[in-house]
């Protein structure tokens, strides 16, 4: 998962969404677009001209002195793939020809905002459209038809209903059928998979190679488990990708699809080290949850590790809107059984979040005797920790109703990753009075998470993180586990803070454990909302022109290759 930023990114696991010809076969028509058919100029909608600056932008590089130059070709060549995801995730988000979109929008910032947006519509202000003429996002993207109801769908008697990697669409007489990725965007794999066997020709690393090429076997058949297998296996390469079809939130209908993205990382050698002993406490810390043993009965996998790595490019949906910081993957709950998962911490896309996010919004928001706690090394170790709870609980229902992501269907991923918070804050008690983690103290993460859950609340109401945060937040208000200053800033209390991670630990899951769809429904409704005063409080985080999150300079050219 994704880990999907966010951070709280996560995100998300954890993890790894599409753009804008007509790629359909003869016999079947894509999805409908839901973009305008405006031909002049858009308009920004009244309201959004101040969202115009809320993205810092960060140069995206890395030391790369120590790269063979075979393995700069071969980034090179990675990054050449990458942007194919960046092309394909336009036709799954827009539906309409992203070089023809952007070059309607005359204005240069409101263009650069579609751009980092893909499309109209602001992510981080729930999904509303900041452009004239466009109406408010389907929720099913450009997965499915744009007439189509849940209701249809539902009744619909077709194969590969739920399936990660296909497109739904509508057949010569008009019912709905499914079209597989690999026919729907044929030319486009094609091309990236070339890319990623060239590329494998150039690793100095054998299980890297190996991976390339069931990467690019997998790009063209949709079957991308034996690839994920091969990734799990990895230990020694020092550079390494994420490519493909992988996290499903832009699919807000059913939360069933999944939309292209890819990263190109470079490991952290030296933090790698530090973060090597932490994946063998698993089994431990799962036995330890705080509910009944049927909602832990699965065993997470021993084999999974954690290693930090400087990001050198993002595309696709990790790159839309917020920007993941930590990767918790496969997502393949097959694969996390037997291999458990990988969690790649992306090191200076989370520095630069710190420093120019969080710092300034625990100065802004957190309490002055509590601010000094507020600190990088806690942020790393949460965003971290976040990642590694993903692969705790259970991935299957104990009263048969298939998998918590099936069950749970479009809010799914909002629980997952409030679990995710709350676990990673809970693994990090345990291991602090264990002794096993002392880069911070416990109180440090206690107020950086506090300060963390400002930060990525701002993601808004269409962002599964978001929502996870506000969940947090608003059951933290009231369990007491922070109170709100006359002066306005926050202060954590941290014997209930503990309590209250504890219980809400014990609720998120027990419903996914119960496929409660209904239960789930109900908090999201009560919970995952900004109620007026925190609107407030995360306006002045505005009024201080405090970005609400990082956009890159990146690519070839910023990283001379």
């Amino acid at each position: 998962m994704r880990f999907h930023p966010l951070y709280l990114g996560l995100l998300t696991a954890g993890l790894l969404a599409v753009a804008a010809c007509k790629p359909a076969p003869d016999s079947a028509s894509t999805p409908a677009s839901a973009a305008s058919t405006v031909q002049t100029m858009p308009e920004l909608n009244p309201g959004f001209e101040s969202r115009l600056d809320i993205y810092q932008t960060v140069r995206l590089t890395t030391d790369l002195t120590a790269v063979s130059p075979a393995h700069k070709q071969m980034l090179a060549l990675l990054i050449d793939a990458a942007a194919v995801m960046d092309e394909l995730y336009w036709r799954q988000a827009l539906g309409e020809n992203k070089a023809e979109f952007l070059a309607k929008i005359k204005d240069g910032k409101v263009r650069r905002f579609a751009e980092i947006n893909y499309g109209p519509w602001d992510r981080l202000q729930g999904d509303e459209a900041f452009l004239k003429g466009y109406a408010a996002k389907p929720l099913g993207a450009e997965f499915y038809p744009s007439d189509m109801t849940k209701a249809e769908f539902e009744a619909a008697d077709t194969s590969d209903k739920a399936g990660l990697y296909s497109l739904v669409t509508r057949d010569k007489d008009g019912k709905l059928t499914t079209v597989p990725y690999s026919v729907a965007y044929k030319a486009e794999l094609e091309k990236a998979a070339d890319l990623l066997l060239k590329a494998a020709a150039l690793s100095e690393d054998a299980g890297f190679a190996v991976y390339l090429k069931l990467r690019a076997e997998a790009l063209l058949s949709d079957q991308y488990q034996k690839s994920d297998l091969a990734w799990m296996e990895m230990k020694t390469n020092p550079i390494d990708l994420v490519i493909g079809p992988i996290e499903t939130y832009e699919d807000q209908l059913f939360g069933y699809r999944a939309a292209f993205e890819a990263y190109v990382l470079v490991k952290d050698l030296a933090w790698s080290e530090r973060l090597s002993k932490y994946a063998a406490t698993l089994p431990a810390l799962q036995q330890g949850l705080p509910v009944p043993d049927p909602y832990k009965q699965e065993t997470p996998g021993s084999d999974a590790d954690l290693n930090a790595y400087d990001v050198i490019y993002y595309a696709g949906h990790s790159n839309s809107g917020g920007k993941t910081i930590a990767i918790n993957l496969p997502n393949d709950e097959e694969v996390q059984l037997e291999k458990g998962t990988r969690r790649l911490q992306l090191k200076n896309a989370m520095k630069a979040k710190f420093d120019h996010i969080m710092a300034p919004v625990a100065d802004l928001l957190i309490t002055p005797s509590q601010r000094k706690l507020v600190t990088f090394d806690a942020f790393f170790n949460n965003v971290m920790f976040h990642e590694v709870a993903h692969g705790l609980g259970i991935k299957n229902t104990i009263n048969g109703k298939g998998t918590v992501r099936q069950s749970l269907k479009e809010h799914a991923g909002a629980l997952e990753e409030g679990k995710a918070d709350i676990l990673g804050l809970y693994m990090i008690t345990q291991l602090s009075e264990q002794g096993l983690l002392t880069d911070a103290r416990l109180e440090e993460f206690y107020a950086t998470f506090m300060a963390g859950i400002f930060r990525s609340v701002r993601f808004g109401a269409s962002s599964a993180h978001g929502k996870a945060n506000m969940i947090c937040f608003n059951y933290f208000a009231e369990q007491g586990a922070f109170v709100r200053n006359a002066d306005g800033t926050y202060q954590v209390d941290f014997a209930q803070m503990r309590k209250a991670m504890t219980s809400l630990s014990t609720l998120i899951l027990t419903l996914q454990g119960d496929g409660n769809y209904y239960g789930v429904s109900a908090l999201l409704k009560d919970k995952g909302v900004i109620r007026p005063e925190l609107a407030a409080d995360l306006q002045r985080l505005s009024g201080a022109n405090i970005p609400v999150d990082v956009v890159f300079e990146q690519g070839k050219a910023v990283l001379g290759l």
